[in-house]
């Protein structure tokens, strides 16, 4: 076998550490960045914080050990109708979080302390009443088998059972005393086995002398199924009150809880830190990045003037190479910040319609749309949007809120989904409660604005925002 030297001319995609490091920071959410960048400022020793007190002199010596300073400004053509602005952001200093007041009632134990659970709550009640061994037992397994809404998920007569299973000799009596008791707790309506039986619970432990509460009390025990089905006509006929009466009894009902649990144990609020302002200046849209979450960053510059280039010791070594992983931080922040801000300014100035009128006015719009605008990769604007938030005059949104999908026009043109959506929450809030519109007529409705959309289309928007059919959405007024 004979040996031989050939040449090759090839092209190959090689991932660089540092072109991972920017990739990585660019999808970072901001919680996460501010780790990353804390994480950086703990374990390299050329990196630290501009504090605002830095003289002009300490500035061009950080200049001088760093190299090329990045440029944090940028010129806007004058033409565009959206402005990107970075004065008034970098120049001031900020930390990865927000301290707080000196004379505020900063209360540690109370930010720190689990929230109280509705078991908990139960539990609490359970060791204030009045119950034997017998009954405490009962009542712990009762507590046991109730969720977060506050309902009951286990038939009595299975919780029975269970208990005898264990050897333990209950009678079913027993087992339904307790249970009413702990129905006596709060919140009103606890431990109901379905919504018939928390509604009456709650109507119960109102005053008797409540105004329409015995009506509310014959409609909810007998007629529950009327009322679901939105069969005023029947529920009149059978319960033989007047269109009046119902209507008051319904506006008690209406008042109640269906899900007690709720009110011990709420969802926890989830703050969101958005990484990009939008606001209004005149007859403009600026768009600037959060200083909160883009602190500035700079290179030690007593720890840079140590290094010597001919010097190979290892201390020596240790302050080059982590002045070099400074640099690449630095200028994956950079690049990181920079493209979140051209892709936020692209959006705004795609969506104007949006900010000026609000949803109905959004245009369709694509990843590959804001990708051929600024020159990057699908995959890139995919990244630079998921977990972002732009807050706004309308509110605080994800960046991929303005991404939508494109319907049809009878002139030629296209309709954003998300616009159709909110025609479709407008037209329902307008219709007469008596006589909802249906599904088929609200495609009527659209298709004389010029929007052609199907009638299973408008069912689907409709269920993703959670409005109930026409016939679930009839009200007796």
């Amino acid at each position: 076998m004979k040996q031989s030297l050939q040449l090759k001319l090839g092209q190959q995609l090689t991932m660089t550490p540092q072109l991972q490091q920017a990739i990585r920071l660019l999808q970072l959410s901001t919680l996460d960045l501010q780790q990353e960048i804390q994480a950086a400022l703990d374990s390299n020793p050329l990196l630290e914080l501009e504090g605002e007190e830095a003289s002009a002199a300490s500035s061009s010596e950080d200049k001088a050990a760093e190299g090329d300073e990045p440029q944090w400004e940028q010129d806007i053509p004058t033409e565009l109708p959206v402005d990107t602005q970075w004065e008034d952001i970098y120049p001031t200093s900020s930390g990865t979080g927000l301290a707080a007041p000196a004379d505020s009632d900063y209360d540690i134990d109370a930010r720190n302390s689990a929230e109280e659970t509705l078991q908990d709550h139960l539990l609490w009640q359970l060791n204030l009443s009045r119950m034997d061994d017998r009954q405490q037992i009962i009542a712990l397994t009762l507590i046991d088998a109730i969720d977060e809404a506050g309902r009951l998920t286990v038939p009595v007569e299975d919780l029975h059972r269970s208990l005898l299973a264990e050897d333990l000799d209950f009678e079913r009596a027993e087992v339904d005393e307790v249970l009413r008791r702990i129905q006596q707790f709060d919140p009103p309506g606890v431990g109901a086995g379905d919504l018939r039986e928390c509604l009456l619970i709650q109507l119960e432990q109102l005053p008797p002398d409540t105004p329409w509460r015995e009506e509310a009390y014959q409609l909810i025990s007998q007629y529950i199924h009327l009322l679901e089905s939105r069969d005023y006509a029947q529920l009149q006929r059978r319960s033989r009150l007047t269109k009046e009466e119902i209507r008051q009894a319904l506006q008690l009902v209406r008042s109640l809880t269906p899900f007690p649990g709720e009110r011990i144990a709420p969802e926890p609020t989830e703050y969101i830190v958005p990484d990009v302002f939008v606001r209004r200046r005149q007859d403009r849209w600026v768009v600037e990045l959060n200083p909160d979450i883009a602190p500035r960053l700079r290179i030690n510059s007593n720890y840079a003037s140590l290094i010597r280039r001919a010097d190979s010791s290892a201390d020596n070594t240790f302050l080059r190479d982590n002045l070099q992983e400074a640099r690449w931080f630095l200028r994956s922040l950079q690049s990181r910040n920079e493209t979140l801000l051209k892709v936020a300014s692209r959006i705004v100035e795609v969506q104007r319609g949006f900010f000026e009128y609000g949803e109905v006015a959004m245009k369709p719009l694509v990843l590959n749309d804001i990708a051929e605008a600024v020159d990057m990769h699908e995959s890139t604007i995919s990244r630079v949007t998921t977990q972002k938030y732009m807050h706004t005059p309308r509110g605080v949104f994800e960046l991929k809120y303005f991404f939508s999908s494109h319907v049809g026009t009878d002139s030629g043109g296209e309709c954003s989904s998300t616009a159709i959506r909110a025609l479709i929450r407008n037209i329902v809030a307008e219709e007469c409660p008596r006589k909802p519109l249906s599904d088929a007529r609200i495609t009527t409705l659209l298709s004389e604005q010029g929007i052609r959309v199907a009638r299973r289309t408008i069912a689907k928007y409709r269920e993703s925002m959670a409005i109930p059919p026409s016939h679930e959405r009839r009200r007796l007024v």
